[in-house]
């Protein structure tokens, strides 16, 4: 899954981390924590991580917004956390408007809701 993807190396890498966090943890604590957790696990592996990346928006050249992404990882995929029970559709829109706003075109969606959920999101700078 995911083997030829851009960037698969370090997605398969980030999802290990978020299972071994899922496994070690369960659900139920707060986004908060699984970010700390993941940071952990993600050192581990020996990737580059930032947690609350701040995203600057621009609307004709002009800073109209951030947003902060829970974590950047190589500087190539964001990485968005939810503690909620199933990951809905304004998550992956949240995800893909990070990508638009930020140089990185791949994203992930991780959940740690009753049940372990998770979601790649690419949004190429080239068809937008």
């Amino acid at each position: 899954m995911y083997d030829n993807y851009k960037y698969s190396d370090i997605t398969k890498l980030i999802i290990s981390a978020y299972f071994q966090v899922y496994n070690k943890l369960g659900y139920g604590f707060l986004e908060k924590v699984y970010e700390k957790a993941m940071m952990i696990e993600l050192n581990k592996l020996k990737l580059k991580c930032e947690s609350q990346k701040s995203i600057k928006v621009f609307y004709e050249g002009i800073v109209i917004g951030d947003y902060y992404a829970d974590l950047v990882v190589n500087d190539c995929v964001i990485v968005e956390l939810k503690a909620v029970e199933a990951i809905a559709p304004e998550h992956e829109v949240q995800l893909v408007n990070y990508l638009k706003a930020s140089e990185i075109e791949v994203g992930l969606l991780l959940n740690f809701g009753r049940e372990p959920e998770f979601k790649r999101r690419v949004f190429s700078k080239n068809y937008s």
